[in-house]
C-alpha cells in the first residue's frame, strides 16, 4: 500500500505465526485518522494478535503496519509515546488506589496531577479515587484503564473489548468517552465480539475470521447488505403471511393489507448476525 496522509493506521498484508499457528493471515487495512473503526469477530480470528502487533508485544512475521507514518518496527520509539492501550486484562497495582495508580502513570507521562483528577472524573470515578484497586468491582477496573491510556491524550487509541464486564450504564459512558475523542480528531481501532457495540460507536467495521479480513464496510451498510427485507404479518383471524419488501406487488399488497385494519402483528426481519457470519465465512460464531 501507498503512504497517505489521510490513514493513521496502514496494515500491509500481515502475517504472524505462533509456531506453526497462523494467527493472522495477510491482513490489510487503512485506518483512517478521525476514526472509529471496529475489528469484529470470535476468540481466535486474529484480533487481538493485530492489536498486540500495533503495541509492540509481537513482531510481524511478514508484511509492515505503519501509524502515523512510522514504521512499528523500525521506528518504534517515535511510535509509543502515540497511543493509549486498554488491555483485555487489567494490570493494576492492587494495593493503590484509584488515584495513586493513575498518578504512578502520570509521572511516567510527564502529565501533571491536573490530569489525573481530569480523567478520574471523565470516567466516573472519581468518588472512588480514594479507594484501594482490590476493592473495585469489575467494571470499575475497566473504566480504570480507560482512564489510564486517556492520561496523556494520545492520538491514537487502542481498545481490546473495552465494555466487557461493564454495566449499561457505564458502557454508555465508554461509548460516549470514545465519541467524543474521535470527534476531537483521535483515531480508535477497538476490538469486540458485540455487534450492537459496532452499531452503536463505530464509523467502519471489520470483520475478521481465522486471520484474514472477511468483510469491511459501514455498519449500516454490513446490516442493509446482509438482512432479509420481509416483513412478516398476523392477521385478526390468525393468518400469517410474509412480504418481499423488494417487491412492488409485495408491499401494495402489505399497504393494503395494513389499510383494511386487519393486522393484528406486523414486525421486519432483523439483522442477525451469527447468520450472517455463517454465511461469509462458512462457521459459526462462537
Amino acid at each position: 500500500m501507498s503512504f497517505d496522509p489521510d490513514n493513521a493506521i496502514v496494515i500491509d498484508r500481515l502475517r504472524v505465526h505462533y509456531g506453526d499457528f497462523v494467527a493472522v493471515d495477510g491482513l490489510s487495512l487503512e485506518i483512517r485518522r478521525g476514526e472509529l473503526f471496529g475489528l469484529l469477530g470470535p476468540n481466535g480470528a486474529g484480533k487481538s494478535t493485530t492489536i498486540r502487533v500495533l503495541i509492540g508485544q509481537r513482531r510481524p512475521t511478514a508484511g509492515s503496519v505503519r501509524v502515523l507514518g512510522y514504521d512499528v518496527v523500525q521506528d518504534w520509539a517515535a511510535i509509543k509515546p502515540c497511543f493509549g492501550y486498554v488491555p483485555d486484562r487489567e494490570n493494576h497495582f492492587e494495593e493503590f488506589t484509584g488515584r495513586q495508580n493513575l498518578e504512578f502513570f502520570a509521572d511516567l507521562y510527564a502529565v501533571s496531577r491536573t490530569r489525573v483528577s481530569e480523567c478520574l472524573k471523565l470516567v466516573e470515578l472519581d468518588d472512588a479515587a480514594h479507594l484501594p484497586v482490590r476493592g473495585y468491582s469489575l467494571g470499575m477496573r475497566r473504566k480504570l484503564l480507560l482512564a489510564r491510556a486517556l492520561l496523556h491524550e494520545p492520538p491514537v487509541l487502542y481498545l481490546d473489548e473495552p465494555t466487557a464486564n461493564l454495566d449499561i450504564h457505564s458502557a454508555g459512558v465508554v461509548r460516549r468517552i470514545l465519541r467524543e475523542r474521535v470527534a476531537s480528531g483521535a483515531t480508535i481501532l477497538l476490538t469486540t465480539h458485540d455487534m450492537e457495540e459496532v452499531e452503536a460507536i463505530c464509523d467502519r467495521v471489520g470483520i475478521m475470521c481465522r486471520g484474514r479480513l472477511v468483510a469491511l464496510d459501514t455498519p449500516l451498510a454490513l446490516k442493509t447488505a446482509h438482512t432479509e427485507r420481509r416483513a412478516d404479518a398476523e392477521t385478526l383471524r390468525g393468518e400469517r403471511f410474509v412480504f418481499d419488501l423488494d417487491d412492488v406487488g409485495e408491499r401494495q399488497r402489505l399497504a393494503e393489507l395494513i389499510r383494511s385494519g386487519n393486522i393484528a402483528t406486523l414486525r421486519t426481519r432483523e439483522f442477525n448476525f451469527h447468520a450472517t457470519f455463517l454465511k461469509l465465512t462458512g462457521q459459526n460464531f462462537d
